[in-house]
């Protein structure tokens, strides 16, 4: 059940409505301070792989032990978020990425840290991920009314881009200045902080309400499958972006770091401001979605936002001054704001709560299925050819697969 304070008529601040609700409120707070340790960790670990192997493949190799089992796993955690307390899952999961990061601190200041530790750590941190997104998304509409959904959304959208704006440059700061073993450190510090956050909320965010009678796992499972296969709109976009995400992966989590020391010969400090302008431009993107009411015309929204994504990726590609390619990447940032926003507000209003888990597992599942081969393309093309080329190809194959989905009448009229 929602917990929510009483609302006044004369709010003017309506994006911030659902921080009346205190079980919200508590958990925001706690998983803002977790996204902006994972801003500053996002920046150090590139640049630390990147530093110890010089090797777009192992680069590759890193988001691929990330993504893969969080891919395999992502099914069978849609069902068990479905059946315990989402809230609880999450605070498990945030004690052993804790554990972890505190682990890789350890061994990174006493100089003791391998690719191959941080290949592990991936590992295990992609499986813990395929139980936490399905209890994230899951667990927003248990902690607010729903009328307070777009305002809870935008809220999770702006502090986890904020975080992004200041956690980039705090992380290229840190690595400049300390090294990565800090920025490590902080990182771990940031999923204690927020595994603390979710104590006071566990009694808000319980399991959902189920029959008297325990089904069988694969009667959940299936049902799951079945009410994404029965609505259009959903598999076509989850189908898209399964594809769409290979030739986006490559170009944004492989040749990034290589593009911008190799083409525009420069350091960590343009890595973190191109993701601090990403960030930019998602919190403009959320403060003004999160002033509407209700969302409409949702499918055109998000499909165009979607297709203005492809069609920057590869003007990134094309471009050579720093600041066009900021700004091509502010540009990213909203569109991917706009396009989340709109795609969790549609499932969060149309799909029924006890269902929301496990079709978020076959989302996320859909959308990642072939992540991994994108970063091994992307690693194998960043060397094989250029950087650039991998933008350049890689945004132009986004843009066309994405207008394909327009095609169809019910994702043009998902409303």
């Amino acid at each position: 059940m929602a917990i929510q304070a009483n609302t006044t008529k004369g709010d003017r601040l309506i994006m911030l409505r659902a921080l009346r609700s205190p079980a919200f409120a508590l958990f925001w707070g706690g998983q803002t301070i977790s996204v902006l340790g994972d801003r500053i960790f996002q920046v150090a670990l590139a640049w630390w792989v990147l530093e110890k192997t010089g090797s777009a493949l192992a680069m590759g190799t890193v988001m691929i032990l990330t993504t893969a089992p969080m891919t395999a796993f992502l099914l069978v955690g849609g069902v068990v978020v479905d059946r315990v307390s989402r809230a609880r899952l999450m605070l498990v999961a945030d004690v052993i990425r804790g554990l972890v990061l505190s682990l890789a601190s350890v061994l990174a200041f006493t100089d003791s840290l391998t690719i191959a530790h941080v290949y592990a750590f991936a590992l295990l941190s992609g499986v813990v991920d395929a139980f936490y997104r399905p209890a994230f998304s899951a667990v927003v509409p248990q902690t607010v009314r729903p009328e307070h959904l777009p305002s809870a959304n935008s809220l999770v959208s702006i502090s986890g881009q904020i975080s992004g704006i200041v956690g980039p440059a705090v992380g290229a700061l840190v690595v400049k200045l300390a090294g990565a073993t800090l920025a490590f450190v902080l990182d771990g510090l940031s999923f204690w902080i927020a595994a603390v956050s979710l104590l006071p909320i566990l009694k808000f965010a319980a399991a959902p309400e189920h029959p008297a009678e325990r089904r069988a796992f694969t009667q959940d499972l299936r049902e799951g499958l079945a009410t994404v296969m029965a609505t259009p709109w959903l598999w076509i976009t989850i189908a898209i972006a399964g594809v769409s995400n290979i030739a986006y992966a490559g170009p944004m989590e492989v040749a990034l770091p290589f593009l911008i020391r190799d083409r525009l010969r420069a350091g960590v400090e343009v890595l973190g401001s191109f993701f601090s302008a990403s960030a930019l431009g998602s919190v403009l993107a959320a403060l003004w979605l999160g002033r509407m009411g209700r969302l409409r015309r949702r499918g055109l929204m998000l499909y165009g936002a979607w297709m203005t994504i492809g069609l920057l990726v590869m003007a990134i590609g094309l471009l050579r001054p720093i600041p066009a390619i900021l700004l091509a990447a502010f540009g990213i940032g909203a569109c991917n704001t706009i396009l989340g926003l709109a795609w969790v507000s549609a499932l969060q209003e149309r799909i029924p709560q006890r269902l929301l888990g496990r079709v978020t597992s076959v989302d996320y599942l859909g959308s990642y299925l072939f992540l991994p081969l994108g970063y091994a393309v992307g690693g194998w093309a960043t060397q094989a050819i250029s950087p650039q080329l991998v933008f350049i190809i890689g945004g132009a194959l986004e843009t066309t697969l994405i207008a394909l989905g327009l095609l169809h009448p019910d994702v043009r009229s998902l409303d």
